[in-house]
C-alpha cells in the first residue's frame, strides 16, 4: 500500500514464539489511535517550569482539556479514515487524544499496511506483528501512534510472594503496612478528600477479602474501593494469588491501609500497549474520582517496548504532572539486566520515564540494604535508560558499577526513592481467601501512593511532580550503603539500586513544603 512508515511504530515477533500463519481475516478487534498535541510548544514550556518546581503551574483538568485536548479536525479526519477503510469508531477522547477504532484483522491489516500473524508462547496465543505501521500519506503528522494492533502482553507484575527456600528466610520477618509506615516516620493522616488510581492489567479483588484484612488491622471505617473498566476489562479474580490476584489485592491494600480515608479506584485494562496506556489516561483524565497520585506495578524492559509506546506513555505521565498528579511506577524485580539475557543492562519501562517516580526496593532488616535475593529470589531493577534524556534535576549524579565504580549519569537513571520489597520482610496480605506475604518492588509503589495521599491530604494541595522537591532535600531519606542489584552498588548519595533512600515519611512532607528549588 502507498503511504509512510509511522516513526517508532518497528515491532519484531519474539524469538521464543511459534508462528501459526495468518490471523483469521474475519477476527474483530479495536484499536487506540493517538493524534498529535496541539499547543505542543506551550505544553512544554509549562512542564518546564514543573520540572523546575515551579508547583503553581499545575492546571485542573478542566483547564488542562480546554488548553491541550487533541483538535476536533484531526478526530474527524482519523474517523474519514476509519470510514473509508472499513472501521467502526468506537470512542474518542480528545483530552486523552485518543479515537478508538473497530475492525476485522483484514480491514486493519489493510489500512497500516500489517501482517497480522497469529502466535503461540508457553503463556498462550497472542496476535502479533512485525515491522512499523504504514499510515496513509494524508494520516502522516495526524496520527502519532497506533496500539492495539499486537496484543501480545505488554507487561508483567513485579510482585513475589515469600519464599522459605531462599537462604535468609529463617530471619524474615513480615510486616503489616502500618508497621512500615511507623518504620519509616509517615507523618499522621488519612488521606481525607484525596483519591488514589490504581492500574491493573489483570485479576481482581474480592470486597470480602479486603473488609476482613482492613478489620484485621483496625482501619475502621475501611477504605471505598471501586472498579473502573477500560477497553472492556474488568475485575475478574483468577482465584490464583500468585497471579495477577496477588498484585491487585497487594496494591489496594498497602495503599488502602496507610491512606484509609482515601477512595481507591482500580483502572482494569487488557495487559496490551493500548490496554496500558488507555488505563493511564483513563486516569489521569477521570473527571469524576480525580485521582491525585497513581500507582502502576506492571512493567517491562524498554526493549520490549515500542518507541511509539513509550513516548505515548510519558507523554500521559508528563500530563498527569501539569495536573498535579504523581504517579509512583514499580521498577521491576530482575535486577540491573530486569530480566533481559542479552548480557547487557536494562531498565524497567514505564519506571523509567522521568516525569514518574521510580521506586525501587530494600530488605528492611536492622540496617536497610538493597533487596537482592540473587536470580532466584529477585532484586531490584535499576539502571540507566538507553531511551530517555537525563532530567535536571540528575544532573551531576553518577551510577556504581559493582565493578568499575562511578559513571556520570548521561541518561536517565532509575530508581528515584526505594522502599520495602524483599518478600523475606514483606507485607502480610490477603489475597483469594489466603493470609500470605508478598513483597517485590509492586509493594513499593502503593507504599509511595499510600505517603503521598497523606500528604496531599495533609497540605490539601496536590504534590505533583515530585522529583524536583526530592531531590532538592536528600536529607529527607534514609541513605542506603550497602548492597547491589547486579552490575550496580549502593553508595553514598542517590545510586542505581535504591535512588535517593527509602522515606522519612515527615521530612518528605517537609520536602513538599518547602520553598521551590532555587527560588
Amino acid at each position: 500500500m502507498a503511504g509512510q512508515p509511522l516513526a517508532g511504530s518497528e515491532r519484531r515477533l519474539p524469538a521464543n514464539a511459534d508462528d501459526l500463519g495468518g490471523c483469521d481475516p474475519g477476527e474483530i478487534f479495536e484499536v487506540s489511535v493517538l493524534l498529535r498535541r496541539p499547543a505542543a510548544a506551550a505544553l512544554e514550556a509549562r512542564l518546564a517550569r514543573l520540572r523546575r518546581g515551579v508547583r503553581d503551574a499545575t492546571l485542573t483538568r478542566e483547564a488542562f482539556a480546554a488548553e491541550f485536548s487533541a483538535a476536533p479536525r484531526d478526530a474527524a479526519a482519523v474517523e474519514a479514515f476509519a470510514v473509508r477503510s472499513g472501521h467502526d469508531v468506537t470512542g474518542v477522547d480528545l483530552a486523552a487524544r485518543t479515537v478508538r477504532l473497530a475492525g476485522t484483522a483484514a480491514a486493519f491489516g489493510e489500512a497500516f499496511g500489517v501482517d497480522l500473524r497469529r502466535m503461540s508462547q508457553p503463556s498462550g496465543e497472542f496476535r502479533g506483528r512485525a515491522g512499523p505501521v504504514i499510515l496513509p500519506d494524508d494520516m502522516v503528522g495526524v496520527i502519532q501512534a497506533v496500539l492495539g494492533l499486537d496484543n501480545r502482553p505488554q507487561a508483567k507484575t513485579h510482585h513475589r510472594l515469600f519464599d522459605p527456600s531462599i537462604a535468609h528466610a529463617a530471619t524474615a520477618n513480615a510486616f503489616t503496612p502500618l508497621e512500615v509506615a511507623a518504620r519509616y516516620a509517615f507523618p499522621p493522616g488519612t488521606g481525607a478528600g484525596e483519591a488514589i488510581a490504581i492500574i491493573e492489567l489483570g485479576g481482581g479483588f474480592s470486597q470480602a477479602d479486603l473488609t476482613s484484612y482492613f478489620a484485621s488491622l483496625g482501619v475502621s471505617p475501611p477504605p471505598k474501593v471501586a472498579a473502573v473498566s477500560v477497553d472492556g476489562a474488568a475485575n475478574a479474580p483468577t482465584g490464583s494469588a500468585d497471579g495477577p490476584d496477588g498484585e491487585v489485592m497487594l496494591d489496594i491494600e498497602i495503599a488502602g491501609a496507610l491512606a484509609p480515608a482515601a477512595a481507591i479506584v482500580v483502572y482494569f485494562a487488557p495487559n496490551t500497549d493500548a490496554g496500558f496506556l488507555d488505563a493511564v489516561t483513563a486516569a489521569i483524565h477521570d473527571t469524576t474520582w480525580r485521582p491525585s497520585v497513581i500507582s502502576i506495578s506492571w512493567g517491562g524492559p524498554e526493549s520490549a517496548w515500542t518507541s511509539q509506546a513509550m513516548t505515548a506513555l510519558d507523554e500521559a505521565i508528563a500530563a498527569a504532572a501539569t495536573m498535579g498528579v504523581t504517579v509512583c511506577v514499580a521498577c521491576g524485580d530482575n535486577g540491573s539486566n530486569d530480566g533481559v539475557s542479552d548480557g547487557a543492562d536494562h531498565v524497567d519501562f514505564p519506571a523509567s520515564s522521568p516525569h514518574a517516580l521510580a521506586c525501587g526496593g530494600t530488605t528492611l532488616a536492622s540496617q536497610e540494604t538493597v533487596w537482592n535475593d540473587g536470580a532466584a529470589g529477585g532484586a531490584t531493577g535499576g539502571g540507566v535508560s538507553a531511551h530517555f534524556a537525563l532530567p535536571t534535576w540528575q544532573a551531576g549524579l553518577a551510577a556504581t558499577l559493582s565493578a568499575g565504580g562511578p559513571t556520570p549519569l548521561t541518561k536517565r537513571g532509575l530508581p528515584d526513592v526505594c522502599g520495602d520489597a524483599d518478600p523475606q520482610t514483606g507485607f502480610s496480605v490477603r489475597v483469594d481467601g489466603q493470609d500470605l506475604v508478598i513483597g517485590g518492588t509492586s509493594a513499593v509503589a502503593p507504599l509511595w501512593v499510600g505517603l503521598i495521599a497523606r500528604i496531599n491530604g495533609n497540605l490539601k494541595t496536590p504534590a505533583g511532580l515530585i522529583a524536583p522537591a526530592l531531590y532538592a532535600h536528600p536529607a529527607a531519606f534514609n541513605d542506603i550503603t550497602s548492597g547491589n542489584n547486579g552490575d550496580f552498588t549502593a553508595a553514598k548519595g542517590w545510586d542505581a539500586c535504591t535512588g535517593l533512600g527509602s522515606p522519612k515519611g515527615g521530612d518528605i512532607q517537609s520536602a513538599l513544603q518547602a520553598p521551590a528549588p532555587g527560588s
